[in-house]
């Protein structure tokens, strides 16, 4: 049996992995120092070796700063040396993170989205005329078009209306105006159309690169 078999469970756990054993061994050895002069001398040389290995971190804001603290993290604060920086907090960095707010709108009608919703809310706080009113048509075709992505078939007009007017709680009425939407197959077209076009591109041109790389291959011989 080799006496000096070192295994990882009987090591100093590794508060930065990142920087690996000999990062840590160096600290280690930085604390057992006599004097706080050395210390001092060997925690500079260990932030300049640390910076080494990270070399992409020299773009990011107070660099120097970052290094110096996250040396105080692998010591686990526990090393008495000068930093030209104040000290991190140790309880700062063990304390989690606030929970972050997240959205809990539940819409009736799904496929129109939020977005649709905030639209409508804007509308609705404009004044009443022309601008308003060009607004609800264009969140109408638009929710439309959602609609048609959703249900490939072909959509009323009336059912657009209704659903807008539950969205803004009866206060977007577009049955009385008497007007059209966008035809539903040039909605489905402009959608529908170019996604196809993208997943498959055309050919071009394919006899005339066969017929050069045949006559290529030719020469070759």
């Amino acid at each position: 049996m080799v006496p000096s078999l070192e295994y990882n469970t009987e090591r100093n756990h590794l508060n930065i992995p990142e920087y690996g054993r000999h990062i840590q061994k160096l600290v280690e050895h930085c604390k057992a120092l006599e004097t706080k002069e050395e210390r001092n001398r060997m925690a500079t040389a260990i932030v300049g070796v640390m910076g080494n290995l990270n070399p992409h971190l020299r773009d990011v804001a107070d660099f120097q700063h970052k290094l110096w603290d996250q040396l105080f993290v692998i010591a686990d604060f526990d090393l008495d040396a000068d930093s030209p920086y104040p000290l991190p907090d140790p309880e700062q960095l063990a304390a989690s993170p606030e929970r972050m707010p997240y959205p809990q709108k539940r819409p009736k009608y799904r496929f129109y989205g939020n977005n649709i919703q905030n639209m409508i809310d804007v509308a609705l706080s404009w004044e009443k005329g022309e601008k308003r009113e060009a607004l609800t048509f264009i969140i109408a075709n638009h929710m439309k078009k959602s609609f048609l992505n959703w249900n490939k078939d072909s959509v009323d007009d009336n059912v657009i209306f209704k659903h807008l007017f539950e969205m803004s709680n009866g206060q977007i009425n577009l049955a009385a105006k008497e007007e059209d939407l966008l035809d539903s197959k040039s909605l489905i077209h402009k959608t529908v159309g170019r996604r196809d076009h993208s997943t498959n591109p055309p050919r071009r041109n394919n006899k005339r690169n066969y017929k050069s790389n045949n006559r290529n291959h030719k020469r070759s011989r």
